[in-house]
């Protein structure tokens, strides 16, 4: 497959200074929740994890594919798709295709996904067990893509595992751009605690950006994963997930302002446009049982919290779901 004009190890990183990246996570980096990240001071979004085989045979088709691969025009230059597969050639075809009007800044390539679905076919964090593999996968991808190649991945797949010091050099062979680790094995999962030493030992053994993942549940913590291990850049997942106003906290701390309270009007605000944003997106019906989990994790740590979540599990409207949120937020209303 020929080069495409662009060249991938030139790519334009700069957003690492500007704030911490929003890492992919299923079911909740869909467009709505990245337009509100990036309000917030998000500089780079990554999107939901795309199939590259399921892709090339339904393509944008498949309402939950279109749904997935929506873009803002608001975020565009500000978003990354992340694409999972096994297979050089569907991966490399898929990759061509969906870069090549522009909509997304980067092509994020899945080696850290720890389901059993996705690892039992060969993808996400087995790619770990298998580096030439991936490496043939990076390298077809590159040559197809009209935009860089990232490459996100794990420490490996086994307890100790250290397969990541072998894999991040012969992907920067293959040409990726920038490798984000999330400093735990697949036999981890999102348990036990996040190896920050890792991130620096990759650092060390490799020559392109790497972006660090696990265990950033505050500004603070963010400024002592970069002050601790030297990556290029910082990446929140679960930690933003009914709070995205921690990309601005971040980017605060990043530039030694102090950080801000938030108000229960702006939390509200906020809420209510999430849910109007996927309603645009998906529907209400699909929006409004989404939205049940979103709230669980915006309400995390307040009181009357488990009160309110058994009765946002019944409501079925946008217009029920702001009266609800609007008394618990507010006192009533």
């Amino acid at each position: 497959m020929t080069m495409n004009n662009q060249n991938q190890t030139n790519a334009p990183l700069g957003f690492l200074a500007g704030g911490a990246m929003l890492a992919p996570m299923a079911g909740v980096t869909d467009m709505a929740f990245r337009v509100l990240c990036h309000e917030m001071g998000c500089p780079m979004a990554v999107s939901e994890m795309l199939s590259a085989k399921g892709y090339t045979i339904s393509g944008r088709k498949n309402r939950a594919a279109a749904e997935l691969l929506a873009v803002d025009p608001t975020e565009k230059g500000a978003v990354a798709l992340q694409l999972f597969g096994h297979e050089p050639d569907i991966m490399a075809q898929a990759a061509e295709e969906l870069t090549r009007d522009g909509s997304y800044a980067l092509l994020d390539i899945n080696m850290g996904c720890p389901v059993p679905k996705i690892v039992g076919n060969g993808e996400g964090s087995a790619l770990m067990r298998t580096p030439e593999l991936a490496a043939d996968i990076v390298r077809e991808v590159v040559a197809a893509s009209h935009v860089p190649v990232t490459v996100k991945m794990r420490l490996g797949f086994e307890p100790g595992s250290e397969a990541y010091l072998t894999l991040g050099p012969m992907v920067e062979k293959s040409g990726a751009a920038m490798i984000t680790l999330h400093a735990r094995t697949r036999s981890q999962f999102y348990e036990g605690h996040a190896d920050w030493d890792a991130i620096r030992r990759l650092r060390e053994r490799v020559s392109i950006p790497v972006v660090g993942n696990g265990d950033i549940a505050s500004a603070q913590d963010a400024l002592r994963m970069l002050e601790e291990t030297g990556c290029a850049g910082v990446a929140v997942g679960r930690a933003a997930q009914g709070n995205p106003w921690i990309f601005a906290q971040i980017r605060d701390a990043f530039a030694g302002r102090p950080m801000r309270e938030i108000p229960a009007e702006e939390k509200l605000a906020v809420v209510m446009r999430h849910a109007r944003m996927l309603a645009a997106l998906k529907g209400e019906t699909i929006a409004v049982k989404e939205m049940r989990r979103h709230v669980v994790c915006y309400v995390r740590g307040m009181r009357d919290a488990v009160r309110l979540r058994a009765r946002v599990n019944t409501i079925m409207t946008i217009d029920e779901l702001e009266r609800e949120m609007t008394a618990f937020m507010l006192g009533g209303a």
